[in-house]
Protein backbone atom coordinates (compact mmCIF):
# COMPACT_ATOMS: atom_id res chain seq x y z
CA UNK A 1 0.00 0.00 0.00
CA UNK A 2 1.16 3.50 -1.19
CA UNK A 3 2.26 5.84 2.01
CA UNK A 4 -0.39 8.20 3.09
CA UNK A 5 -0.34 11.78 1.67
CA UNK A 6 -0.16 15.25 3.66
CA UNK A 7 0.01 18.72 1.91
CA UNK A 8 2.35 21.17 3.10
CA UNK A 9 2.76 24.35 1.90
CA UNK A 10 6.84 24.09 2.00
CA UNK A 11 8.79 21.31 1.66
CA UNK A 12 12.69 22.74 1.45
CA UNK A 13 13.44 22.12 5.22
CA UNK A 14 14.96 18.62 5.97
CA UNK A 15 12.28 18.50 9.24
CA UNK A 16 8.83 19.44 8.59
CA UNK A 17 5.93 20.06 10.57
CA UNK A 18 2.52 19.56 10.21
CA UNK A 19 0.19 21.68 12.17
CA UNK A 20 -2.82 23.37 11.59
CA UNK A 21 -5.50 21.05 10.14
CA UNK A 22 -2.94 19.01 8.61
CA UNK A 23 -1.24 18.36 11.44
CA UNK A 24 -4.28 17.74 13.67
CA UNK A 25 -5.82 15.05 10.73
CA UNK A 26 -2.40 13.71 10.80
CA UNK A 27 -2.00 12.98 14.65
CA UNK A 28 -5.52 12.34 15.50
CA UNK A 29 -7.51 11.03 12.77
CA UNK A 30 -4.87 8.91 11.12
CA UNK A 31 -2.90 8.15 14.49
CA UNK A 32 0.62 8.56 13.03
CA UNK A 33 3.09 6.83 15.45
CA UNK A 34 7.12 7.37 15.32
CA UNK A 35 9.06 5.30 12.20
CA UNK A 36 5.94 5.65 10.23
CA UNK A 37 6.76 6.59 6.18
CA UNK A 38 4.34 9.69 5.05
CA UNK A 39 4.57 11.07 1.43
CA UNK A 40 4.47 15.19 1.81
CA UNK A 41 3.19 17.08 -1.31
CA UNK A 42 3.03 20.98 -1.89
CA UNK A 43 0.53 20.39 -4.63
CA UNK A 44 2.76 21.83 -7.17
CA UNK A 45 4.57 19.11 -8.03
CA UNK A 46 6.92 18.66 -4.88
CA UNK A 47 7.24 14.98 -3.39
CA UNK A 48 9.17 14.20 0.34
CA UNK A 49 9.22 10.77 1.07
CA UNK A 50 10.14 10.42 5.07
CA UNK A 51 9.70 8.94 8.20
CA UNK A 52 7.58 10.28 11.60
CA UNK A 53 10.28 11.20 14.21
CA UNK A 54 7.51 13.53 16.68
CA UNK A 55 4.02 13.37 17.74
CA UNK A 56 1.58 15.50 19.96
CA UNK A 57 -1.62 16.45 19.73
CA UNK A 58 -1.85 18.25 16.96
CA UNK A 59 1.46 18.22 15.37
CA UNK A 60 3.30 16.05 13.53
CA UNK A 61 7.01 15.81 12.31
CA UNK A 62 8.18 14.24 9.35
CA UNK A 63 12.15 13.74 8.48
CA UNK A 64 12.68 13.79 4.92
CA UNK A 65 14.35 11.54 3.28
CA UNK A 66 14.16 11.94 -0.40
CA UNK A 67 12.59 14.78 -2.66
CA UNK A 68 12.06 15.04 -6.19
CA UNK A 69 10.13 17.45 -8.34
CA UNK A 70 7.81 15.46 -10.95
CA UNK A 71 7.23 16.86 -13.81
CA UNK A 72 3.52 18.12 -15.25
CA UNK A 73 1.65 15.37 -16.97
CA UNK A 74 0.93 15.90 -20.84
CA UNK A 75 -0.65 17.04 -22.30
CA UNK A 76 -2.94 19.25 -19.84
CA UNK A 77 -6.17 18.32 -19.46
CA UNK A 78 -9.00 21.12 -18.39
CA UNK A 79 -12.95 20.21 -17.78
CA UNK A 80 -15.05 22.91 -17.99
CA UNK A 81 -17.43 21.70 -15.48
CA UNK A 82 -20.99 23.78 -15.78
CA UNK A 83 -22.93 24.75 -12.53
CA UNK A 84 -24.69 22.03 -11.04
CA UNK A 85 -26.93 21.95 -7.83
CA UNK A 86 -26.35 20.30 -4.28
CA UNK A 87 -22.84 18.62 -4.08
CA UNK A 88 -23.04 17.80 -7.98
CA UNK A 89 -20.50 20.33 -8.94
CA UNK A 90 -18.11 18.72 -5.53
CA UNK A 91 -18.83 15.38 -6.82
CA UNK A 92 -17.45 16.15 -10.51
CA UNK A 93 -14.48 18.35 -8.98
CA UNK A 94 -13.39 14.95 -6.44
CA UNK A 95 -13.67 12.74 -9.79
CA UNK A 96 -12.01 14.81 -11.92
CA UNK A 97 -9.22 15.00 -9.30
CA UNK A 98 -8.73 11.29 -8.66
CA UNK A 99 -8.19 10.88 -12.38
CA UNK A 100 -5.48 13.36 -13.33
CA UNK A 101 -7.50 16.35 -14.70
CA UNK A 102 -4.95 19.50 -14.13
CA UNK A 103 -7.23 22.30 -13.86
CA UNK A 104 -10.86 22.75 -13.11
CA UNK A 105 -12.71 26.06 -14.80
CA UNK A 106 -16.16 26.68 -13.48
CA UNK A 107 -19.06 27.43 -16.06
CA UNK A 108 -21.93 29.69 -15.55
CA UNK A 109 -23.93 28.01 -18.49
CA UNK A 110 -27.21 29.06 -19.72
CA UNK A 111 -29.39 26.91 -18.14
CA UNK A 112 -27.71 26.44 -14.86
CA UNK A 113 -30.10 26.26 -12.32
CA UNK A 114 -28.13 28.30 -10.16
CA UNK A 115 -25.62 30.90 -9.75
CA UNK A 116 -22.62 31.73 -8.20
CA UNK A 117 -22.63 35.72 -6.81
CA UNK A 118 -21.51 37.42 -4.14
CA UNK A 119 -20.32 35.69 -1.32
CA UNK A 120 -22.70 32.89 -1.77
CA UNK A 121 -20.33 32.50 -5.13
CA UNK A 122 -17.33 32.70 -3.28
CA UNK A 123 -17.90 30.01 -0.78
CA UNK A 124 -18.60 27.53 -3.17
CA UNK A 125 -15.59 28.21 -5.11
CA UNK A 126 -13.93 27.55 -2.20
CA UNK A 127 -15.51 24.71 -1.81
CA UNK A 128 -14.20 23.20 -5.47
CA UNK A 129 -10.95 24.28 -4.48
CA UNK A 130 -10.95 22.30 -1.00
CA UNK A 131 -12.46 19.41 -2.70
CA UNK A 132 -9.57 19.73 -5.21
CA UNK A 133 -7.03 19.39 -2.41
CA UNK A 134 -8.53 16.72 -0.69
CA UNK A 135 -9.10 14.86 -3.33
CA UNK A 136 -5.55 15.42 -4.80
CA UNK A 137 -3.97 14.34 -0.69
CA UNK A 138 -6.14 11.06 -1.25
CA UNK A 139 -4.90 10.05 -5.05
CA UNK A 140 -1.31 10.76 -4.02
CA UNK A 141 -0.92 13.62 -6.61
CA UNK A 142 2.05 16.11 -6.56
CA UNK A 143 0.49 18.68 -8.58
CA UNK A 144 -3.43 19.38 -7.60
CA UNK A 145 -5.45 20.54 -10.32
CA UNK A 146 -6.14 24.38 -10.67
CA UNK A 147 -9.77 25.57 -9.81
CA UNK A 148 -10.30 29.07 -11.86
CA UNK A 149 -12.19 31.87 -10.68
CA UNK A 150 -15.57 31.81 -12.70
CA UNK A 151 -16.00 31.99 -16.30
CA UNK A 152 -18.84 32.95 -19.10
CA UNK A 153 -19.74 31.01 -22.20
CA UNK A 154 -17.37 33.64 -24.13
CA UNK A 155 -14.50 33.17 -21.93
CA UNK A 156 -14.75 29.10 -21.81
CA UNK A 157 -14.47 30.01 -25.80
CA UNK A 158 -11.16 31.75 -25.43
CA UNK A 159 -9.63 29.04 -23.31
CA UNK A 160 -6.20 27.89 -25.08
CA UNK A 161 -6.09 24.00 -26.21
CA UNK A 162 -8.29 21.81 -28.45
CA UNK A 163 -11.71 22.20 -27.20
CA UNK A 164 -14.29 19.52 -27.40
CA UNK A 165 -17.99 19.70 -25.89
CA UNK A 166 -19.09 16.81 -24.77
CA UNK A 167 -22.88 16.72 -26.26
CA UNK A 168 -25.41 13.85 -26.08
CA UNK A 169 -26.79 14.58 -29.49
CA UNK A 170 -22.88 14.40 -31.21
CA UNK A 171 -22.27 12.26 -33.66
CA UNK A 172 -18.16 11.78 -33.61
CA UNK A 173 -17.46 9.94 -30.23
CA UNK A 174 -14.50 11.22 -28.31
CA UNK A 175 -12.55 7.64 -28.37
CA UNK A 176 -12.03 8.08 -32.05
CA UNK A 177 -10.01 11.12 -32.22
CA UNK A 178 -6.62 11.68 -32.83
CA UNK A 179 -5.63 13.38 -29.65
CA UNK A 180 -2.30 15.89 -29.46
CA UNK A 181 -1.54 18.67 -27.35
CA UNK A 182 -3.49 20.40 -24.72
CA UNK A 183 -7.59 19.18 -24.24
CA UNK A 184 -10.47 21.22 -22.79
CA UNK A 185 -13.42 19.02 -22.28
CA UNK A 186 -16.55 21.58 -21.72
CA UNK A 187 -19.57 19.64 -19.44
CA UNK A 188 -23.24 21.17 -19.77
CA UNK A 189 -25.57 21.45 -16.72
CA UNK A 190 -27.93 19.05 -16.03
CA UNK A 191 -30.29 20.86 -18.76
CA UNK A 192 -27.62 20.59 -21.37
CA UNK A 193 -26.37 23.07 -23.83
CA UNK A 194 -28.77 24.46 -26.21
CA UNK A 195 -27.96 25.27 -29.96
CA UNK A 196 -27.21 28.77 -29.74
CA UNK A 197 -24.46 28.24 -26.45
CA UNK A 198 -23.03 25.45 -28.73
CA UNK A 199 -22.42 27.60 -31.48
CA UNK A 200 -20.90 30.42 -29.21
CA UNK A 201 -18.38 27.52 -27.51
CA UNK A 202 -17.27 26.41 -31.05
CA UNK A 203 -15.02 24.04 -30.70
CA UNK A 204 -15.90 19.81 -31.67
CA UNK A 205 -19.48 18.44 -30.10
CA UNK A 206 -18.55 14.85 -29.52
CA UNK A 207 -20.01 11.82 -27.27
CA UNK A 208 -19.05 9.78 -24.94
CA UNK A 209 -20.79 6.75 -25.85
CA UNK A 210 -25.01 5.99 -26.37
CA UNK A 211 -25.68 6.44 -22.19
CA UNK A 212 -26.08 9.76 -21.27
CA UNK A 213 -23.75 10.87 -18.42
CA UNK A 214 -24.97 13.09 -15.46
CA UNK A 215 -22.80 16.45 -15.06
CA UNK A 216 -21.35 15.39 -12.14
CA UNK A 217 -19.82 12.32 -13.75
CA UNK A 218 -19.63 13.32 -17.35
CA UNK A 219 -15.88 15.50 -16.94
CA UNK A 220 -14.06 12.36 -15.15
CA UNK A 221 -15.07 9.99 -17.64
CA UNK A 222 -14.18 12.14 -20.75
CA UNK A 223 -10.86 12.57 -18.95
CA UNK A 224 -9.96 8.95 -18.52
CA UNK A 225 -10.60 8.58 -23.15
CA UNK A 226 -8.05 10.99 -22.96
CA UNK A 227 -6.09 10.13 -20.70
CA UNK A 228 -5.65 6.60 -22.33
CA UNK A 229 -6.01 8.21 -26.05
CA UNK A 230 -2.88 10.69 -25.56
CA UNK A 231 -0.64 8.33 -23.42
CA UNK A 232 -0.86 9.87 -20.19
CA UNK A 233 -2.09 7.03 -18.88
Amino acid sequence: MSNPVFLSADLSADRVVLDGPEGRHAATVRRLRVGEPVDLVDGRGTRCTGSVVATSKDTVTVEVLDRVLEERPSPQITVVQALAKGDRGELAVELATEVGVDVVVPWQAARCQLSWSGERGEKSLQRWRSTAREAGKQSRRAWFPEVTELHSTAQVAGLPGTLLVLHEAAREPLSALDLSGDVVLVVGPEGGIPPDELEALGGTAVRLGPSVLRTSTAGAAAAAVVSARSGRW
